[in-house]
């Protein structure tokens, strides 16, 4: 008799498909990107992004506290400042906003890992990643500044450095600016690939810092893979810990073909714009939230990243100590 392979015997019941299971997710390989601003008692809901908010210090830590008991053990945070000049001399302020709320999160919850985003555009008044002179966006000007921000961040308690800036070299100065000041322990989250993406616009909107122009002569072009790789290479070189692709959904096949490629920890960013899509189309009762939620973090996991930036860190770590058996 000729056997006949069925495949459905492996999705026949809960514990069977689990056992069979190729891809798992943690909430230990979410990152939660949060945004920091000034006052107390503040949770001021942002517009273009629903159900994310600009906390205050003190409204991040109990944010924090909370996201730690749900099983994320790490927040990526984003400040600003409400002092902006051409030379984002407010960046690297040791008293400034992302300093403080560094400080106050690593009091109340030191074992959280706290990455920081480091690029310029939150504290210039152009809305750029680097400095611009004379009409260009300059590059080792800007590394000068941006090795200062990191160093800022180092001495607040951050536990890792997330370059997002792409200038060329800013991992290899980062590294050794934090190594000769003593800071060798503080990693590099290196946005190794990121490309000049249309899905910024609701961060962008969350941090008041649209660019004038584009940002097209620094940030990766779409069509690209393999100068991803290149210039993975190249901060792998330079001392990245950890590199990153960003957006997630639209270059999947980067992330797979760098993880084919490399051995390095690699990290995706499921950006502002690929959140909103499922938020509003879940507003609208197009799609069940949750349900598009997981497969999209899965088809992210699925493809070679061992960690994932995402606002829904929060929502998803409920659901997968919940409930996770049932979205599979």
């Amino acid at each position: 008799m000729d056997l006949v392979y069925r495949p459905r015997r492996l999705r026949r019941t809960a514990p069977i498909r689990g056992m069979v299971r190729e891809t798992e997710l943690s909430p230990r390989q979410l990152i939660y990107p949060m945004f920091v601003t000034e006052g107390k008692s503040v949770r001021d809901p942002i517009d273009s992004m629903p159900g994310q908010f600009r906390l205050s210090p003190d409204e991040l830590v109990r944010e924090c506290e909370e996201l730690y008991s749900l099983g994320v053990g790490a927040v990526n945070l984003f400040g600003y400042s409400e002092e902006k000049d051409e030379l984002a001399t407010k960046s690297y302020d040791p008293k400034g906003l992302v300093q403080r709320a560094i400080r106050a999160i690593k009091a109340a919850v030191p074992e959280m890992c706290v990455q920081t985003d480091v690029a310029l555009d939150p504290y210039t008044t152009h809305g750029h990643d680097g400095l611009v002179i004379d009409g260009e966006i300059v590059n080792d000007e800007s590394v000068e500044v941006l090795c200062k921000m990191a160093l800022s961040h180092a001495e607040a308690g951050a536990d890792w450095i997330a370059p997002s800036d792409m200038m060329d070299g800013r991992v290899g100065a980062i590294r050794n600016a934090l190594d000769v000041q003593g800071f060798s322990h503080v990693g590099i989250l290196a946005y190794s690939a990121k490309y000049a993406s249309c899905f910024y616009g609701p961060f962008r909107g969350a941090l008041q810092s649209a660019p004038s122009g584009h940002k097209k002569t620094y940030q990766m072009d779409p069509a690209n893979a393999r100068e991803a790789l290149r210039e993975i290479a190249l901060d792998l070189e330079e001392g990245a810990d950890v590199v990153m692709i960003k957006p997630a959904l639209t270059y999947l096949d980067v992330i797979a073909h760098a993880r084919e490629a490399f051995d390095a920890p690699i990290a995706a960013y499921n950006v502002s714009g690929e959140y909103a899509m499922v938020v509003a189309a879940a507003e609208k009762g197009l799609i069940d939230r949750d349900l598009a939620m997981m497969e999209m973090l899965l088809s992210i996991k699925r493809a070679g990243a061992d960690m994932i930036l995402t606002y829904f860190a929060k929502d998803a770590a409920a659901v997968l100590r919940a409930e996770y058996g049932s979205f599979i």
